[in-house]
């Protein structure tokens, strides 16, 4: 039996078991589809996971920052960074910037990014 996530591959493995018990549950309508050794052994699993991940990718805390957010939604709407320049009436320039940390967004900017992208401004407070 695996007490800890040791490598990739290991994590691998474990994710893909931890996907099997939960198709089940979804393809079964809930996780009561789950015998009482697969659920133990599914949460079971998803602690090593966690702790492989706290501990080895350091995924959380996700560094979230103005550029993530523009380039989030340049990749979504499917435009260019010229584009959205064009789109906030600023230069190339001065949204490139922006994006760097160079200059820090203005409120025409942070408005313009609330407003023409759909940001949400309590996100946009919470990374400035």
């Amino acid at each position: 039996m695996l007490t800890k996530i040791r490598n990739e591959a290991q994590f691998k493995m474990v994710n893909n078991l931890i996907e099997s018990y939960l198709q089940k549950a979804t393809l079964g309508g809930g996780f009561h589809m789950l015998t009482n050794e697969e659920s133990d052994e599914l949460n079971r699993l998803s602690l090593l996971a966690e702790q492989y991940e706290d501990q080895t990718l350091k995924i959380f805390p996700l560094k979230v920052n103005i550029n993530a957010v523009i380039q989030e939604k340049i990749t979504e709407l499917d435009i260019t960074q010229n584009k959205l320049a064009a789109l906030f009436e600023i230069s190339n320039s001065k949204l490139s910037k922006i994006l760097t940390g160079k200059r820090p967004p203005d409120i025409k900017f942070l408005k313009d990014v609330h407003e023409k992208l759909g940001v949400d401004g309590n996100t946009l407070l919470k990374i400035i």
